[in-house]
């Protein structure tokens, strides 16, 4: 046999193998054993299968053109070097296809975890009420996960994953560190801020207003110019705190509570603000949004946990330059009109005025007394109601976390059974979510 002959036998028999490996990667509806709650949405469960069976099938093809190429006469008469060079290709595109899988598949696997599972499917509802603003974008499915430390993440939908193609899901990280309290919704909603500024391109926009921002002096030029750099986490952070209110700016003192040096720690290259002004921030865009004594309060517990004694002259200046600017920030957050919302706020569309502390605290009176309002209500508003509780200590943290554990798994219920109705046009399926009936709220008054 020439050495052409036996490179091309040997190419051949390790394309067909790289082909029965391909055929062994499973779609995740025959492989995953989760209980049907814990399963994903309609929506999500189809996005996903789709990207990755196209890529399955795109290198199939890739494979069976290149055995055919082999075989064929202009296969016969190359080089072994230009036959192994191709192959070697292929090999890369499937190991593409297998990270891609594992991407995913990390986030599947959770959901047949007891317990942990229905959650997660839980936290995609939540997370699909904090994202949509209906008539200014289709929004994206997304998956949630688990995680360790402190800080959630996210892999937004239709960017570019590793290989190559777009995302075609949201993938939120949540830290299992926050499984299950209010300040959960303030590490969710800050990703599922991410996504939604990107779908309306907001960080642009608003790095332009910031340009224009009138700046006196090297200070000031400083000043505005980290927040610039900020800009994609700051709007992150306004997103959460508009959708659930003190929660948010309670959960973010809980993940940004680091050894000292941590929080007041300044680099250029970071993109989110330093820690102790980022908390001054949530609350400044808190007390405009929704006002009440209660940020002043929590701004205070923030300087008095982190004194800026003992740093030196330097950078208590800058920290004073940029709380100086939070006012200024804020209002320009607050009163910014995108292209993309047509004119409006986002403090217009995401209704904020429907989630004043006293309105809170109101509906969680009425919920007590009539839980049949939690099922009707969307589920961010549900997380902003028992985060303002526990903030004016209405509920503790025992049962702050039953209830809203008990609710995700209501969630997750509903969303199964309405997916079912959907789908299978099924009479029972309708039956079954209409006697749902939501978890109780803890009646007694801490004091």
């Amino acid at each position: 046999m020439s050495s052409g002959s036996f490179a091309s036998w040997m190419l051949s028999q390790e394309a067909r193998a790289l082909l029965t490996r391909l055929e062994r990667i499973k779609s995740f509806a025959m492989s995953e054993t989760m209980v049907p709650a814990a399963t994903l949405s309609v929506e999500a469960q189809a996005a996903l299968e789709s990207y990755l069976v196209k890529g399955r099938r795109e290198l199939r093809t890739q494979i069976h053109q290149y055995l055919a190429w082999l075989e064929g006469p202009w296969g016969r008469h190359a080089a072994p070097a230009e036959a192994q060079r191709r192959f070697t290709f292929l090999r890369l595109r499937f190991n593409v296809v297998l990270s891609q899988f594992d991407i995913f598949s990390e986030a599947m696997s959770q959901r047949s975890e007891a317990d942990n599972g229905v959650w997660l499917a839980g936290l995609d509802v939540l997370s699909k009420n904090a994202l949509e603003l209906p008539g200014y974008y289709e929004a994206p499915p997304v998956i949630c996960y688990l995680a360790r430390g402190p800080g959630a993440a996210i892999r937004r939908a239709r960017t570019r994953l590793p290989g190559g193609g777009a995302n075609p899901v949201a993938i939120i990280r949540v830290p299992r560190e926050r499984m299950i309290g209010s300040s959960l919704a303030s590490s969710l909603f800050h990703e599922v801020g991410h996504q939604g500024a990107a779908l309306l391109d907001l960080v642009a926009s608003l790095r332009v207003a910031l340009r224009d921002v009138p700046r006196e002096g090297p200070e000031d030029a400083l000043v505005w110019g980290l927040w610039e750099r900020w800009i994609s986490e700051v709007v992150a952070d306004f997103w959460s705190v508009a959708r659930v209110g003190v929660t948010a700016t309670v959960g973010l003192m809980g993940v940004v509570s680091l050894p000292r040096p941590f929080v007041f720690r300044l680099n250029m290259d970071d993109p989110h603000p330093i820690p102790w002004i980022r908390v001054k921030l949530s609350s400044a865009l808190g007390g405009l949004l929704y006002p009440h004594p209660q940020w002043a309060r929590l701004a205070r517990l923030w300087k008095a946990f982190y004194p800026i004694d003992g740093l030196s002259e330097q950078h208590r200046r800058v920290l004073g330059a940029l709380e100086a600017s939070l006012p200024r920030i804020a209002r320009l957050l607050v009163e910014h009109r995108p292209e993309s919302l047509r004119g409006r706020t986002l403090v217009e569309v995401m209704k904020t005025r429907e989630r004043q502390p006293d309105r809170l605290a109101e509906l969680y009176r009425e919920w007590r007394a009539r839980r049949s309002r939690i099922r009707e209500s969307p589920p961010s508003l549900v997380f902003a109601v028992i985060g303002q509780a526990r903030a004016d200590g209405a509920i503790t943290p025992e049962e702050e976390s039953k209830a809203l554990a008990e609710l995700l798994k209501y969630w997750a219920l509903r969303s199964t059974l309405d997916a079912s109705e959907t789908c299978a046009s099924l009479s029972k399926s309708r039956t079954l979510a209409s006697v749902l009936r939501a978890p109780a709220l803890p009646r007694n008054v801490v004091t």
